[in-house]
């Protein structure tokens, strides 16, 4: 493998976060930043929380173009940023930022990297209902941007635990600041969830669970709450086809997972630091195939 040459003017694009080992964004970026001609390189960095602003001092010190932040820092990022983008400032969080002359803007591309993914997967959903699964932060994102892209009604559907407040307040506020009507249930109501279901053009499994190990988890019950017209999607990737998506097919339901929402999160990252845009053709034929 032939090694970047690395310049006097290479410009420095990483990752904070804590894991980050198994990142697939150093790869990607990389790939594209040759393929572009661009001197750029992309790092991944394992920061702990307590370091986090050390660590963002460090990048403006050393002139660095742009980052992402993963778990755990993205709601830190949002509260240092200077500048925050409509979406972050909806979403609470911040997963991209652009660096210049010392000024940290903010973005969150999560929730346009899953519209996109929608997009390429063929689907219209815009004027649509949407039916989401789950109160993390990709619940949170994608509420946000499919609210700001033109999705009409949201139905977020969720255990009552620990994030439930504060995507609570995301629904305020994209109640408050788009046309969007947002509505909070909780999973035990299980007569609701099923009338949530069964009025949307699409459902999205926006938690973890069905993530590997763990692959038998499902937060719809049985196929009973499925009707073939449902599009069926679930942001995780790992097993490519949850137990969620395997028994969507066997529904007669369009699916598809989200290998593309993360490789579309990054393809807009990349277009905020280089103003190019990313080789997408390219990337998925190597990274996500």
């Amino acid at each position: 493998m032939e090694v970047k040459r690395i310049t006097g003017h290479t410009r420095l694009t990483c990752l904070l976060g804590s894991p980050v080992s198994h990142s697939v964004s150093p790869a990607m970026h990389n790939e594209s930043f040759e393929y572009c001609g661009l001197d750029y390189v992309y790092l991944a960095f394992d920061v702990p929380p307590e370091k986090f602003n050390q660590a963002v001092d460090g990048l403006i010190i050393m002139n660095a173009r742009g980052f992402n932040c993963t778990m755990p820092h993205k709601r830190m990022m949002y509260e240092r940023a200077d500048v925050l983008s409509e979406e972050a400032q909806l979403i609470g969080a911040v997963n991209t930022v652009v660096q210049e002359n010392g000024i940290l803007t903010g973005y969150n591309t999560d929730g346009k990297g899953y519209m996109t993914a929608v997009k390429d997967a063929g689907h219209d959903i815009l004027g649509g209902k949407m039916t989401l699964l789950g109160a993390g932060g990709a619940a949170a994102s994608i509420v946000a941007q499919a609210a700001l892209d033109g999705v009409a009604k949201i139905d977020l559907i969720a255990r009552k635990g620990k994030s439930w407040n504060a995507v609570q307040e995301v629904v305020d506020r994209v109640n408050k600041r788009t046309v969007c009507e947002v509505c909070m249930y909780e999973l035990d109501d299980r007569k609701q969830v099923k009338k949530s279901i069964g009025e949307s053009r699409i459902l999205v499994n926006a938690s973890s669970v069905g993530m590997s190990p763990h692959e038998d988890g499902c937060l719809v019950p049985d196929e009973t709450y499925l009707y073939p017209e449902l599009i069926v999607s679930d942001v995780i990737y790992n097993p490519r086809k949850t137990r969620l998506l395997r028994m969507a097919e066997q529904t007669g339901c369009r699916t598809f997972n989200g290998m593309y929402m993360l490789l579309y999160q990054g393809a807009y990252a990349f277009e905020l630091w280089t103003g190019k845009q990313m080789p997408v053709a390219l990337v998925k034929e190597k990274y996500f195939r």
